[in-house]
């Protein structure tokens, strides 16, 4: 029997994070004289108030380790949970939406996707601004926990391969868990301090600096404009990429690196292939797309590294026209958010070192076509990948891949068409946060999609999040049952 307390206790506690969280915004409306600070206010205490009679009511069921089923129900409750109350300053205040739709709004900022169903965000008050940034800069942090140590523990989708190669690394350079929490919250902080001083150097207003910031280093996406990074082309598009790229590079790396071991980050086989596709995908779309326009070959390069490095980072920032380009940069577009970045960060999708492994599994297995008697293990970086590892990724793989054909099924009978259908799930599984279709060029936005879609793709960012096995094990009656 599972004791779900300390389950309780633990989501307990992070909502009374979340209320303090709440009091930043609504300090800042109330600064500027906007109503809707009573709003946020209210929202605090609602959470708070929930939080803490949640954690003293379950605070008897303190004092053991965490098993493994006790593991994934808490990486579970808190993604699904925490976006009830993270909707409440939506719902309650600007833009007064209604719960499916604050729901989405979310999901969507604390699983770092970038999509969104509010148009007009120009308008909004500061606070609720500022209030979409935290949720992205609260999400991916969370996620980096989650990916550097829950996850390798877990196994989820081949993620175990890390676990002497990450978490055991930590525990060899870093005894305590609290050291790490430390470390990585220092470098977080540090990398969105960074990208905000660096913004704010190139013109952006405060506001639009510090959301910018939180959302390029958790590769979140949550924009304070409409337009996006389109009042800060040049300088800005440039910038915005290297914080991205930045943002989607391994944590356990940074961490490393701080404790003074660069050499980790330079010889990471993953940082490199990642830095190889992402080159080769820039490159060929700018030849094509200079190839076949009259834009000079800066603003097409310019633009192509920005989009596709919001991409395949799974940020969801864009600039231009870049969206309606389409063509050949559409299906570059669609495989590399498909691949996404380095596992061990806040970027999604199925990864670069998955990429990595099933190439390798691919290659040995034409090799044993073409010499059946040869047996040669697969390997990465040296390191002899184990059966357990490549059974685990191949069924990821699969499972990733069946659940973007479902959905988009399931989307297209909620009566959107099939193009909207196939990249809001895309999109949604891959927390990239672009929007492409008939349905999103209105706006930008899923607003105007059906409930019934929104709650698709909901489900659809929840599960990519979360690396789709966390949820499925929680369906099984065996899980129960252990």
């Amino acid at each position: 029997m599972v004791d779900f307390r300390p389950i309780a206790y633990v989501f307990g506690r992070i909502l009374i994070v979340m209320a303090i969280l709440m009091l930043g915004p609504a300090a800042i409306d109330w600064s500027v004289g906007d109503e809707n600070a009573s709003a946020l206010l209210f929202s605090a205490l609602i959470t708070g108030g929930i939080g803490g009679l949640i954690a003293l009511a379950t605070v008897n069921g303190l004092g053991g380790s965490f098993d493994i089923r006790q593991a994934y129900l808490l990486t579970a409750v808190i993604w699904f949970g925490l976006p009830v109350f993270a909707g409440l300053p939506f719902m309650l205040g600007v833009p007064n939406l209604h719960f499916t739709e604050a729901y989405f709004e979310a999901v969507s900022g604390i699983t770092t996707t970038g999509a969104t169903v509010i148009y007009g965000l120009d308008g909004m008050p500061p606070g609720m601004n500022l209030w979409r940034g935290l949720l992205n800069a609260a999400g991916g942090l969370g996620i980096a926990f989650v990916a550097m140590i829950f996850l390798p523990v877990m196994r989820v989708g081949g993620m175990q391969f890390f676990r002497t190669e990450g978490f055991d690394t930590f525990g060899k350079a870093l005894p305590r868990a609290t050291d790490i929490a430390k470390q990585l919250l220092g470098l977080y902080l540090g990398l969105i301090l960074a990208a905000g001083v660096t913004y704010a150097a190139i013109g952006m207003t405060p506001l639009d600096a510090t959301v910018h910031a939180m959302a390029s280093i958790a590769t979140g996406g949550f924009s304070p404009r409409d337009a996006s990074f389109n009042p800060y082309v040049g300088a800005g598009e440039y910038l915005g990429a290297l914080f991205m790229f930045l943002g989607s590079l391994p944590y356990v790396r940074y961490v490393q690196l701080i404790n003074g071991d660069m050499r980790p980050l330079w010889r990471d086989s993953q940082i490199r292939a990642y830095v190889k596709v992402l080159g080769f995908a820039v490159g060929s779309v700018t030849l094509w797309r200079w190839l076949t326009s009259d834009m000079e070959f800066e603003d097409v390069f310019r633009e192509s590294l920005f989009n596709l490095t919001s991409i395949m980072s799974s940020t969801g920032f864009f600039t231009g026209s870049f969206p309606l380009w389409g063509g050949y940069m559409l299906v570059v577009a669609f495989v590399i958010g498909m691949i996404g970045a380095c596992s061990g960060s806040s970027a999604s999708g199925l990864s670069v070192f998955r990429g990595q492994l099933m190439w390798a599994a691919l290659v040995q297995q034409l090799r044993q076509i073409v010499s059946p008697g040869r047996m040669a293990p697969v390997k990465y970086e040296g390191r002899t990948v184990g059966p357990d590892v490549l059974d685990a990724l191949i069924l990821y793989v699969a499972g990733f891949i069946l659940t973007l054909g479902v959905l988009t099924v399931a989307m297209t009978l909620t009566g959107v068409d099939t193009t909207s259908s196939l990249f809001a799930v895309w999109t949604s599984l891959g927390n990239i946060g672009y929007g492409f279709g008939p349905i999103v060029e209105r706006t930008g936005t899923f607003v105007d999609l059906p409930d019934a879609a929104k709650w698709i793709m909901t489900l659809a960012m929840l599960l990519g999040r979360l690396g789709l096995l966390t949820i499925f094990v929680l369906v099984l009656p065996r899980f129960w049952q252990r």
